[in-house]
Protein backbone atom coordinates (compact mmCIF):
# COMPACT_ATOMS: atom_id res chain seq x y z
CA UNK A 1 0.00 0.00 0.00
CA UNK A 2 2.73 2.66 0.87
CA UNK A 3 4.48 1.85 -2.38
CA UNK A 4 1.42 2.50 -4.15
CA UNK A 5 0.45 5.82 -2.31
CA UNK A 6 3.86 7.31 -3.13
CA UNK A 7 3.25 6.15 -6.59
CA UNK A 8 0.17 8.04 -7.04
CA UNK A 9 0.94 11.13 -4.48
CA UNK A 10 4.16 12.00 -4.02
CA UNK A 11 5.63 14.98 -6.91
CA UNK A 12 7.50 13.25 -9.86
CA UNK A 13 10.58 15.25 -8.64
CA UNK A 14 10.88 13.46 -5.27
CA UNK A 15 10.59 10.01 -6.79
CA UNK A 16 13.97 11.69 -9.68
CA UNK A 17 16.72 13.09 -7.95
CA UNK A 18 18.81 12.32 -5.59
CA UNK A 19 17.61 11.60 -2.08
CA UNK A 20 20.55 13.58 -0.69
CA UNK A 21 19.24 16.35 -2.42
CA UNK A 22 15.96 16.17 -0.81
CA UNK A 23 16.85 15.34 2.84
CA UNK A 24 19.39 18.19 2.26
CA UNK A 25 15.74 20.83 1.52
CA UNK A 26 14.04 19.47 4.45
CA UNK A 27 16.73 20.15 6.94
CA UNK A 28 17.14 23.03 5.76
CA UNK A 29 13.85 24.03 6.09
CA UNK A 30 13.45 22.07 9.64
CA UNK A 31 16.56 25.01 10.33
CA UNK A 32 14.58 27.89 9.08
CA UNK A 33 11.80 27.02 11.02
CA UNK A 34 13.71 26.15 14.51
CA UNK A 35 16.89 29.42 14.04
CA UNK A 36 14.52 32.49 14.32
CA UNK A 37 17.84 34.87 13.08
CA UNK A 38 18.57 32.23 10.32
CA UNK A 39 14.79 32.10 8.95
CA UNK A 40 15.02 36.39 9.15
CA UNK A 41 17.90 36.04 6.53
CA UNK A 42 16.68 33.73 4.31
CA UNK A 43 13.74 36.12 4.27
CA UNK A 44 15.90 39.23 2.68
CA UNK A 45 16.77 36.54 -0.41
CA UNK A 46 13.73 34.93 -0.45
CA UNK A 47 10.25 35.27 -2.05
CA UNK A 48 6.88 36.36 -1.24
CA UNK A 49 3.32 34.98 -2.45
CA UNK A 50 0.95 38.12 -1.52
CA UNK A 51 -2.56 37.68 0.19
CA UNK A 52 -5.06 40.28 0.88
CA UNK A 53 -7.12 39.25 3.29
CA UNK A 54 -6.72 35.74 2.46
CA UNK A 55 -7.36 36.21 -1.13
CA UNK A 56 -3.74 35.13 -3.14
CA UNK A 57 -1.91 37.78 -5.75
CA UNK A 58 -2.47 35.89 -9.33
CA UNK A 59 -0.60 37.38 -12.64
CA UNK A 60 -2.20 36.98 -16.11
CA UNK A 61 0.47 35.59 -18.82
CA UNK A 62 0.40 37.38 -22.30
CA UNK A 63 -1.13 33.81 -22.61
CA UNK A 64 -4.39 34.43 -20.92
CA UNK A 65 -3.57 31.95 -18.43
CA UNK A 66 -3.24 32.95 -14.49
CA UNK A 67 -0.10 32.02 -12.60
CA UNK A 68 1.20 32.68 -9.32
CA UNK A 69 4.13 35.32 -8.94
CA UNK A 70 6.71 35.15 -6.66
CA UNK A 71 7.81 38.47 -5.60
CA UNK A 72 11.84 39.22 -4.32
CA UNK A 73 11.57 40.21 -0.93
CA UNK A 74 14.04 43.30 -1.99
CA UNK A 75 11.26 44.35 -4.60
CA UNK A 76 8.49 44.35 -2.16
CA UNK A 77 10.45 46.48 -0.03
CA UNK A 78 10.43 48.76 -3.08
CA UNK A 79 6.52 48.82 -3.02
CA UNK A 80 6.15 49.64 0.38
CA UNK A 81 8.33 52.49 0.32
CA UNK A 82 6.18 53.67 -2.64
CA UNK A 83 3.62 53.67 -0.65
CA UNK A 84 5.24 54.97 2.40
CA UNK A 85 4.90 52.20 4.71
CA UNK A 86 7.16 50.55 6.87
CA UNK A 87 9.61 47.93 5.35
CA UNK A 88 9.16 45.84 8.64
CA UNK A 89 5.68 44.48 7.38
CA UNK A 90 8.10 41.77 5.31
CA UNK A 91 8.93 40.52 8.85
CA UNK A 92 4.86 39.21 9.55
CA UNK A 93 5.60 36.86 6.30
CA UNK A 94 5.61 33.13 7.34
CA UNK A 95 7.58 30.61 6.32
CA UNK A 96 5.97 27.85 3.78
CA UNK A 97 8.57 26.06 1.77
CA UNK A 98 11.89 26.64 -0.22
CA UNK A 99 13.10 26.04 -4.18
CA UNK A 100 15.19 23.24 -5.23
CA UNK A 101 17.76 26.03 -5.27
CA UNK A 102 16.67 26.47 -1.34
CA UNK A 103 15.09 29.97 -1.99
CA UNK A 104 12.84 30.28 1.00
CA UNK A 105 9.40 30.90 0.12
CA UNK A 106 6.78 33.15 2.39
CA UNK A 107 3.62 33.68 2.54
CA UNK A 108 2.21 37.30 3.55
CA UNK A 109 -0.97 39.17 4.00
CA UNK A 110 -1.24 42.66 3.19
CA UNK A 111 -4.72 43.07 4.09
CA UNK A 112 -3.88 46.35 5.71
CA UNK A 113 -2.69 48.13 2.80
CA UNK A 114 -5.12 49.14 -0.16
CA UNK A 115 -6.29 46.79 -2.69
CA UNK A 116 -5.98 48.43 -5.77
CA UNK A 117 -2.86 50.15 -5.25
CA UNK A 118 -1.06 46.83 -4.47
CA UNK A 119 -2.59 45.49 -7.65
CA UNK A 120 -1.31 48.29 -10.13
CA UNK A 121 2.32 48.28 -8.20
CA UNK A 122 2.53 44.43 -8.27
CA UNK A 123 0.90 43.62 -11.39
CA UNK A 124 -1.82 41.20 -10.44
CA UNK A 125 -5.06 40.82 -9.24
CA UNK A 126 -6.36 39.78 -5.68
CA UNK A 127 -8.65 36.66 -6.49
CA UNK A 128 -10.73 34.77 -3.91
CA UNK A 129 -9.08 31.26 -3.30
CA UNK A 130 -11.69 29.15 -4.57
CA UNK A 131 -11.86 30.55 -7.80
CA UNK A 132 -7.58 30.65 -7.85
CA UNK A 133 -8.04 27.09 -7.56
CA UNK A 134 -9.31 26.44 -10.94
CA UNK A 135 -6.94 29.45 -12.48
CA UNK A 136 -4.23 28.27 -11.45
CA UNK A 137 -1.87 25.25 -12.88
CA UNK A 138 -1.74 21.81 -10.26
CA UNK A 139 1.76 22.74 -8.97
CA UNK A 140 0.78 25.97 -7.78
CA UNK A 141 -2.83 25.03 -6.16
CA UNK A 142 -0.99 23.17 -3.04
CA UNK A 143 1.87 26.21 -2.13
CA UNK A 144 -1.12 28.66 -2.51
CA UNK A 145 -3.14 26.91 -0.13
CA UNK A 146 -0.21 26.30 2.19
CA UNK A 147 0.31 29.94 2.62
CA UNK A 148 -3.27 31.38 2.74
CA UNK A 149 -3.53 28.24 5.92
CA UNK A 150 -1.04 29.08 7.65
CA UNK A 151 -1.72 33.01 7.24
CA UNK A 152 -5.23 32.05 8.62
CA UNK A 153 -4.38 30.06 11.48
CA UNK A 154 -2.61 32.86 12.63
CA UNK A 155 -4.98 35.19 12.49
CA UNK A 156 -7.21 33.02 14.36
CA UNK A 157 -5.29 31.82 16.61
CA UNK A 158 -3.55 35.35 18.70
CA UNK A 159 -4.68 34.06 22.18
CA UNK A 160 -3.79 31.33 24.60
CA UNK A 161 -7.07 29.15 25.16
CA UNK A 162 -5.42 28.24 28.55
CA UNK A 163 -4.47 31.88 30.27
CA UNK A 164 -6.59 34.42 27.47
CA UNK A 165 -3.31 36.27 26.78
CA UNK A 166 -1.65 37.29 24.03
CA UNK A 167 0.48 34.57 21.88
CA UNK A 168 3.46 35.12 20.51
CA UNK A 169 4.67 33.60 16.79
CA UNK A 170 8.23 32.52 16.10
CA UNK A 171 10.28 34.23 13.07
CA UNK A 172 9.18 31.42 10.87
CA UNK A 173 5.59 31.15 12.04
CA UNK A 174 5.58 27.20 12.49
CA UNK A 175 4.31 27.76 16.23
CA UNK A 176 2.99 30.40 19.28
CA UNK A 177 3.91 30.59 22.84
CA UNK A 178 2.12 31.93 25.66
CA UNK A 179 4.47 33.35 27.90
CA UNK A 180 1.93 33.41 30.65
CA UNK A 181 0.84 29.81 30.48
CA UNK A 182 4.03 28.24 29.09
CA UNK A 183 1.70 26.92 26.15
CA UNK A 184 3.13 25.97 22.45
CA UNK A 185 0.66 26.08 19.61
CA UNK A 186 0.78 24.30 16.35
CA UNK A 187 -0.52 24.77 13.39
CA UNK A 188 -3.15 22.12 12.91
CA UNK A 189 -5.48 20.33 10.26
CA UNK A 190 -9.26 18.83 10.64
CA UNK A 191 -9.12 15.27 9.84
CA UNK A 192 -11.35 14.50 6.68
CA UNK A 193 -12.49 11.15 4.61
CA UNK A 194 -13.31 11.62 1.38
CA UNK A 195 -14.57 8.21 -0.50
CA UNK A 196 -16.01 7.62 -4.23
CA UNK A 197 -18.33 5.02 -3.81
CA UNK A 198 -19.17 2.41 -6.43
CA UNK A 199 -21.94 -0.38 -6.54
CA UNK A 200 -19.95 -2.19 -9.62
CA UNK A 201 -21.03 -0.17 -12.37
CA UNK A 202 -21.95 3.42 -11.38
CA UNK A 203 -20.40 5.49 -8.70
CA UNK A 204 -22.37 8.04 -6.48
CA UNK A 205 -21.90 11.49 -6.23
CA UNK A 206 -23.24 14.67 -4.55
CA UNK A 207 -23.36 18.01 -4.50
CA UNK A 208 -23.98 20.83 -1.88
CA UNK A 209 -25.98 23.97 -2.48
CA UNK A 210 -22.94 25.81 -2.26
CA UNK A 211 -21.27 24.24 -5.20
CA UNK A 212 -21.64 25.78 -8.76
CA UNK A 213 -24.55 24.49 -10.56
CA UNK A 214 -23.87 20.99 -12.08
CA UNK A 215 -20.77 20.43 -10.25
CA UNK A 216 -21.11 17.04 -8.28
CA UNK A 217 -18.10 15.55 -5.97
CA UNK A 218 -17.11 12.69 -3.85
CA UNK A 219 -18.89 12.47 -0.31
CA UNK A 220 -16.59 13.70 2.37
CA UNK A 221 -17.36 14.08 6.24
CA UNK A 222 -15.26 15.56 9.21
CA UNK A 223 -13.95 12.84 11.96
CA UNK A 224 -15.54 12.79 15.22
CA UNK A 225 -13.22 13.00 18.11
CA UNK A 226 -12.09 9.24 19.13
CA UNK A 227 -13.35 7.94 15.14
CA UNK A 228 -11.17 5.97 13.16
CA UNK A 229 -11.11 6.15 9.35
CA UNK A 230 -13.53 3.68 8.81
CA UNK A 231 -16.03 4.44 11.29
CA UNK A 232 -15.93 8.22 10.24
CA UNK A 233 -16.70 6.91 6.62
CA UNK A 234 -19.46 4.38 7.45
CA UNK A 235 -20.78 6.84 9.67
CA UNK A 236 -21.14 9.37 6.89
CA UNK A 237 -22.10 7.61 4.09
CA UNK A 238 -24.90 6.54 6.55
CA UNK A 239 -26.31 9.87 7.61
CA UNK A 240 -25.92 11.53 4.22
CA UNK A 241 -27.09 9.08 1.28
CA UNK A 242 -28.34 6.22 3.97
CA UNK A 243 -25.98 3.54 2.28
CA UNK A 244 -24.68 0.92 4.66
CA UNK A 245 -20.75 0.75 3.19
CA UNK A 246 -19.27 -3.32 2.23
CA UNK A 247 -16.17 -1.98 1.85
CA UNK A 248 -13.30 0.78 1.76
CA UNK A 249 -9.94 1.13 1.01
CA UNK A 250 -7.33 4.20 1.32
CA UNK A 251 -5.81 5.78 -1.73
CA UNK A 252 -4.24 8.74 -0.66
CA UNK A 253 -4.55 12.13 0.76
CA UNK A 254 -4.00 15.74 0.62
CA UNK A 255 -4.59 19.07 2.21
CA UNK A 256 -7.93 20.95 1.56
CA UNK A 257 -7.76 24.64 2.24
CA UNK A 258 -11.78 24.50 2.50
CA UNK A 259 -13.75 25.24 4.98
CA UNK A 260 -10.41 26.50 6.46
CA UNK A 261 -7.62 24.01 6.91
CA UNK A 262 -8.64 20.32 6.52
CA UNK A 263 -6.51 17.29 5.65
CA UNK A 264 -8.19 14.81 3.49
CA UNK A 265 -7.92 11.12 3.77
CA UNK A 266 -9.24 9.72 0.17
CA UNK A 267 -10.56 6.49 0.13
CA UNK A 268 -12.66 3.75 -2.74
CA UNK A 269 -15.58 2.42 -1.19
CA UNK A 270 -18.55 -0.14 -2.55
CA UNK A 271 -21.87 -1.10 -1.59
CA UNK A 272 -23.76 -4.30 -2.53
CA UNK A 273 -25.40 -4.40 -6.13
CA UNK A 274 -28.78 -4.64 -4.13
CA UNK A 275 -28.27 -1.64 -1.75
CA UNK A 276 -28.26 1.08 -4.13
CA UNK A 277 -31.13 2.84 -2.96
CA UNK A 278 -30.27 6.42 -1.84
CA UNK A 279 -32.18 8.67 0.39
CA UNK A 280 -30.57 11.78 0.88
CA UNK A 281 -29.88 14.21 3.86
CA UNK A 282 -31.34 17.42 2.80
CA UNK A 283 -29.47 18.90 5.73
CA UNK A 284 -26.26 18.15 4.71
CA UNK A 285 -26.80 17.52 0.86
CA UNK A 286 -28.49 19.38 -1.98
CA UNK A 287 -28.51 16.06 -4.01
CA UNK A 288 -27.01 12.74 -4.52
CA UNK A 289 -27.16 9.92 -7.25
CA UNK A 290 -25.61 7.33 -9.33
CA UNK A 291 -23.51 8.18 -12.59
CA UNK A 292 -22.89 5.61 -15.52
CA UNK A 293 -18.91 5.81 -16.81
CA UNK A 294 -20.15 7.50 -19.87
CA UNK A 295 -21.76 10.34 -17.92
CA UNK A 296 -18.41 10.43 -15.95
CA UNK A 297 -16.35 10.60 -19.21
CA UNK A 298 -17.88 12.95 -20.35
CA UNK A 299 -17.50 15.10 -17.42
CA UNK A 300 -13.73 14.66 -17.35
CA UNK A 301 -13.67 15.66 -21.06
CA UNK A 302 -14.48 19.20 -20.17
CA UNK A 303 -11.09 21.35 -20.30
CA UNK A 304 -13.18 24.48 -18.30
CA UNK A 305 -16.42 24.68 -16.15
CA UNK A 306 -19.24 24.64 -18.56
CA UNK A 307 -21.67 27.92 -18.34
CA UNK A 308 -24.74 26.01 -16.98
CA UNK A 309 -27.20 29.00 -17.52
CA UNK A 310 -30.58 29.22 -15.29
CA UNK A 311 -33.45 27.09 -16.75
CA UNK A 312 -31.49 24.42 -18.45
CA UNK A 313 -30.70 21.24 -17.34
CA UNK A 314 -27.08 21.70 -16.10
CA UNK A 315 -24.17 19.56 -17.86
CA UNK A 316 -22.04 17.62 -14.91
CA UNK A 317 -18.57 18.74 -14.25
CA UNK A 318 -16.03 17.72 -11.76
CA UNK A 319 -13.53 19.70 -9.01
CA UNK A 320 -10.50 20.97 -10.66
CA UNK A 321 -7.70 18.07 -11.57
CA UNK A 322 -5.17 18.83 -8.68
CA UNK A 323 -8.21 17.84 -6.09
CA UNK A 324 -8.27 14.50 -4.94
CA UNK A 325 -11.90 14.04 -5.32
CA UNK A 326 -11.01 14.98 -9.27
CA UNK A 327 -7.90 11.99 -9.00
CA UNK A 328 -10.52 9.70 -6.87
CA UNK A 329 -12.67 9.60 -9.81
CA UNK A 330 -10.17 9.05 -12.90
CA UNK A 331 -8.99 5.83 -10.37
CA UNK A 332 -12.54 5.04 -10.57
CA UNK A 333 -12.45 5.17 -14.54
CA UNK A 334 -9.76 3.40 -15.43
CA UNK A 335 -10.70 0.82 -13.10
CA UNK A 336 -13.78 0.71 -14.91
CA UNK A 337 -12.13 0.55 -18.26
CA UNK A 338 -9.56 -2.03 -17.08
CA UNK A 339 -12.55 -4.57 -15.82
CA UNK A 340 -14.02 -4.82 -19.19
Amino acid sequence: MLKSLRTLFWPKTVLTRSISSYVARVRYLMRLKEDDEACLEAMRSGSLLLYHTLAPLLQKSPSGLFQLPAINTSDFEVILDKLGKNQALVNESVLIGCTEEHVAQFSLDVGALDKSEMERLCGGVFIDLRKAFFLLRGTEAPLVARGQALLRWHQTHSFCSASGHPSFRNQSGSQRVCHSSGQTYYPKMSPVVIALISDGSRCLLGRQATFPRGMYSALAGFCDMGETIEETLRREIAEEVGLELESLRVAGSQHWPFPQSSFMVACHATVAPGNTQVSVDLEELEDARWFTLQEVQEALRLKKPPRNPEGETPTLWLPPHYAIAHQLVQEWVQQQIGAH
